[in-house]
């Protein structure tokens, strides 16, 4: 994309699937961030081994512990993304790490359904919330009156799954309670938008096919 340019940005989940692919693209970039966050459950784990490879051989990367279903991990991962970028501020919030359970309307318990809407729906209002200090700063520091990725934004991993006039998938799984939580993620995307859009942020959904594992 033409003129689009990051100096930060913190992915979650980032250690395989989407998350991965996200850090390996921004890499990719002509001109790539200079500071890439990628948060995930357990970095010295056998999961976060691909991730860990890479952030060896590209010192752009900084690996944080980061569970988005736990307030104190996301507020020590804010604390931590904050000493690296000082006044800067943070461009870019990613929310991409969510979880699935493959149940049935008829099957669906409660501890699951908590489980799920914590970590998929609960987890991106937290990491709003904790990160919006930093994503006030790099708004702040851009040039410009537009909103945009370039300058400060939050971006959620939504799914069509989320989607109520779309029933996409429905023959191959109900999973309802994942369906409930990215279609409240979608409300909470627009109420963010509405909410930080006086602070030059940008709020936006992103259809994804995932999300499908919290890293």
């Amino acid at each position: 994309m033409a003129g689009f340019h990051v100096r930060s940005l913190l992915v979650t989940g980032a250690n395989r699937g989407i998350g991965l692919g996200l850090v390996q693209h921004f890499l990719r970039m002509p001109d790539p961030p200079q500071w890439i966050f990628a948060g995930c459950r357990d970095p010295k784990g056998e999961r976060a081994q691909e991730l860990q490879n890479l952030a060896s051989k590209h010192p752009n990367i900084i690996v944080i512990p980061l569970e988005v279903a736990d307030p104190a991990s996301i507020k020590a991962a804010a604390a931590k993304v904050g000493e690296h970028l000082g006044d800067s501020g943070l461009n870019l919030l990613i929310n991409n790490a969510g979880i699935l359970k493959v149940n049935t309307l008829d099957t669906e318990i409660l501890e699951d359904m908590s489980e799920i809407y914590t970590t998929n729906t609960i987890g991106p209002l937290l990491m709003g919330q904790a990160f919006l200090p930093l994503l006030k700063k790099a708004a702040q520091g851009s040039p410009g009156s537009g909103l945009s990725c370039s300058k400060a934004a939050i971006v959620n991993m939504s799914s069509i799954g989320g989607s109520i006039a779309s029933f996409f998938g429905w023959d191959m799984m109900q999973v309802t309670s994942y369906r409930c939580s990215k279609a409240a993620l979608n409300m909470l995307s627009k109420c963010q938008s509405l909410a930080y859009k006086e602070h030059g942020i940008l709020c936006v959904n992103q259809a994804g096919g995932g999300g499908w594992g919290r890293g």
